[in-house]
């Protein structure tokens, strides 16, 4: 009888963070798959990244993550979008060769010691007083283990629906997951139902780009990976068309055959990508709407219609998709469609990925009602790294809201339990000036080196940059510029002129310079602080960390008042009901949820100020007079 450490079911970007990460901490790992030349397959946009998708990304990397890394070696574009904005906001995304990347994925997980892979189709788990000891395949063989996590995607009783057809899928042409939710459901667990969709592929040599708007990446594209010195990939454009007035009338022609405005899809769908059909329903007041033709590969015929999401019937979609400028002899090589699967709300698992009702089990991915790669692929590296923590016996590793936005998705998730597909946002993070992109690597490489996931090679070369940045700042603070070596400079960029000597760091505090370009066009840096500055992302933290210093000192003193409420424990059995004069929502909510500390009992949507300050005069009467306000499980 072979007995894993840690079995993994599903090979999406959960499936796969997962086992790169339990594997690489030591643990024997066996990653379950239905078909395993899938794993890793980019089931609807072959992009990675995006507005606080890229920062997720990036922060999976600083840990010693696999997706920034393989998005650099297979992009065709890369972009940082808002640059416009503020750094806070700055965000990396890249297209890629959506054949290439699973490919890329699979190579990476042969060559990783302790991983196997298989191909089984998981149908009921193992347990026994409530303690995971195996899972089972449809063909009765029992696979025992320590830890399981289940990754599913939209593979639990998935269904697709085009027009008023539908057939049981959890992707197109891929058969769905059956058993599973049935067998958690009969452990106690509550379940639901999401849907997302998918739109068109259309053939590139049908495509007028001439009458369509080229949108082309960076040049120089940047990396995401810290592992990767430059990006080699030749670069693709994107083009950019519009729907119309006539595309809109037509696709209203096909309401009385959707299965989201008939009533057939039950699951809610994601507020912040809707269907081609809920935009001109909810906005009809839009005469257009943005359409981004997307490539799907160096070699592929397909074109990925960003924008244009939708389960109409098919010939409503052909017929609507023509009228778009650039499309109007278009070949459709598929339908887009709509699936809908089951998710189990997240107030079930704890802030390490575990679930609270069977120990050892963790859910990661779209099991947990998210929805895109990025989402999906922290919350797998998140699963996998704590599964390996409790398979070694350690303290489990959570990120707080303050430390990235893998904190904020998984402590949104469990507090907030949205029962819509769950999209991460600039906006969610608090402390967002704090958690740029470009600074994920400071925040977070020592944890993935401590966890073991870190290569000595990524970590020596984080400690370089942290040894240039300390000397370049230190450098910069003790300069002092006079008229003569700035002033021309100054007028260059339309900024004030100066009298009498000043600080340097007062100067690149003005928005307008900025210290690359005033590295570029001065004389008083020597060749070897130059040398430190090129150092990569060196220049920009720098330029960034003194730029923001108000704000960035501000936010630091909101983090600390944040961390004291982090402080402030509650026993893991309290009994809220005791507290005669808290609100029956609050009793509710606190008594499902179960936080660890006030701060986490103070972001569960419903509970008041109030409930609060009573809650904490009860934990401090308890504290002084040593009685326990807990009652056993």
């Amino acid at each position: 009888m072979i007995l894993y450490d840690i079995v993994i079911v599903g090979g999406g970007h959960a499936g796969y963070e997962a086992a790169l990460a339990a594997s690489r901490m030591g643990c024997s790992t066996l990653l379950i798959s239905m078909e395993s030349s899938k794993i890793g397959t980019l089931s609807c946009n072959p992009a990675i990244g995006g507005t606080a998708k890229g920062h997720l990304v990036k922060e999976i990397d600083a840990l010693g993550g696999e997706m920034g890394f393989i998005t650099d070696q297979v992009g065709i574009q890369f972009r940082i979008l808002n640059l416009s904005r503020g750094p806070a906001v700055w965000s990396p995304r890249a297209q890629v060769d959506r054949a290439g990347y699973p490919r890329s994925i699979q190579a990476s997980l042969k060559k990783q010691k302790n991983l196997e892979i298989i191909e089984a189709n998981i149908v009921e788990l193992i347990v026994d007083h409530y303690q995971i000891k195996g899972v089972k395949t449809s063909g009765g063989e029992v696979i025992n283990c320590k830890a399981a996590i289940l990754t599913c995607g939209t593979f639990l009783n998935g269904i697709i629906h085009i027009g008023l057809k539908n057939m049981s899928a959890g992707r197109f042409g891929e058969k769905p997951a059956i058993g599973i939710t049935e067998s958690l459901v009969s452990f106690g667990f509550e379940s639901g139902r999401l849907k997302t969709g998918t739109p068109p592929r259309i053939h590139k040599d049908t495509i007028d780009f001439s009458v369509c708007q080229p949108q082309f990446g960076d040049n120089p594209p940047e990396p995401f990976s810290c592992r990767t010195d430059f990006i080699r990939n030749s670069q693709i454009p994107c083009h950019l068309t519009y729907t119309n007035q006539t595309t809109h009338d037509i696709l209203r022609s096909g309401f009385e055959q959707s299965p989201m405005f008939t009533g057939r899809i039950k699951g809610i769908g994601p507020r912040y990508c809707p269907s081609i059909e809920d935009k001109i329903n909810r906005f009809a007041d839009k005469e257009r709407h943005q359409i981004f033709l997307e490539p799907e590969g160096y070699d592929s015929i397909e074109y990925y219609v960003n924008g244009f999401s939708t389960s109409l019937p098919a010939e409503i979609q052909e017929q609507a998709i023509r009228t778009v400028p650039g499309l109007e002899n278009v070949k459709v090589l598929r339908p887009g469609y709509a699936v809908e699967y089951d998710f189990f709300p997240p107030f079930q698992i704890n802030l390490n990925m575990e679930t609270k009702a069977i120990e050892g089990l963790f859910f990661a991915g779209q099991i947990n009602g998210t929805s895109g790669y990025e989402e999906a692929g922290a919350q797998g590296l998140m699963a996998g790294i704590n599964a390996a923590l409790k398979i070694k016996n350690k303290e489990p590793f959570v990120l707080k809201r303050n430390e990235a936005y893998i904190g904020v998705l998984i402590d949104d998730l469990v507090n907030k339990s949205t029962l819509e597909p769950y999209r991460i946002f600039t906006s969610l993070a608090e402390y967002r000036l704090l958690l740029r992109y470009d600074n994920a690597d400071l925040r977070l490489t020592e944890h993935g080196y401590r966890l073991g996931i870190v290569s000595d090679t990524q970590y020596n070369s984080f400690l370089r940059k942290i040894n240039s940045i300390n000397k370049v700042n230190q450098w910069i603070s003790e300069q002092t510029v006079d008229p003569a070596t700035v002033n021309s400079f100054l007028e260059e960029h339309s900024s004030s002129l100066i009298e009498n000597p000043e600080p340097l760091i007062k100067i690149l505090k003005r928005p307008e310079i900025t210290l690359k370009g005033f590295v570029d066009n001065s004389k008083l840096f020597t060749d070897k602080i130059i040398d430190d500055l090129n150092y990569r992302d060196t220049l920009r933290e720098v330029d960034t960390s003194i730029k923001y210093d108000g704000y960035l000192k501000r936010q630091k003193e909101q983090v600390e008042k944040f961390i004291r409420l982090e402080e402030k424990k509650i026993p893991k059995n309290f009994d809220y009901k005791i507290i005669k004069s808290l609100s029956s929502e609050a009793k509710e909510k606190l008594s499902k949820i179960r936080p660890d500390n006030i701060g986490q009992a103070s972001r569960i949507s419903g509970i008041s100020p109030a409930d609060l300050s009573l809650l904490l005069v009860y934990l401090e009467k308890g504290n002084r007079h040593s009685k326990s306000y807990t009652v056993n499980e």
